[in-house]
């Protein structure tokens, strides 16, 4: 199975003001619907909260909680672990898992299962308020497959959707 991110940050990685987008961008709305139509997307609480609690439709929305008794809406699957959502994602037919936010659940994929296969980006080019901030990643790890800018009327909300796929560089062993 495939491991992907997608998220939009702005140029210092601020990703969330007050539990939600700090921005409002419709393309990059219908960019998250349509890369992630169909599909199986993993989410913290915080951020399905964020969301107005209602599951995204037609995907198979699973949610990463340490709470116990986190009461979700029919179509919304709760799981404890990063192991439990991957096996949701397998056992329901899925090829790929996409991790669509928060900063925590992003910094624990990192940490639990390594570098993503995919990085799906909207980077803004400006620079707006926010409390939350991506992960770093190790962006020398990974070979962008495709930009598109789309300029804005507000300069500072101009921004540049990426692919990037997981390609790292072999260690160099000297031979002889």
């Amino acid at each position: 199975m495939e491991t992907a991110f997608i998220w939009a940050q702005d140029r210092n990685r601020i990703i969330g003001r007050d539990g939600k987008l700090p921005w409002h961008l419709s393309d990059d709305l219908q960019f998250f619907k349509a890369t992630t139509l169909n599909q199986a997307i993993i989410m913290g609480r915080k951020t399905f909260v964020g969301m107005g609690s209602r599951p995204l439709p037609q995907r198979l929305n699973i949610v990463l909680t340490h709470q116990q008794d986190l009461a979700v809406p029919d179509g919304v699957l709760v799981v404890h672990s990063i192991q439990e959502a991957l096996a949701a994602v397998t056992d329901a037919g899925h090829d790929t898992a996409f991790v669509i936010g928060g900063a925590g659940v992003f910094n624990s994929f990192v940490e639990a299962v390594g570098n993503p296969d995919r990085l799906f980006v909207t980077r803004i080019h400006g620079a707006v308020e926010g409390d939350t901030k991506m992960v770093e990643l190790a962006w020398s790890q990974y070979r962008r497959e495709s930009a598109r800018t789309v300029n804005n009327a507000d300069p500072q909300l101009t921004h540049t959707f990426e692919e990037w796929v997981y390609a790292p560089i072999p260690p160099h062993t000297s031979e002889g």
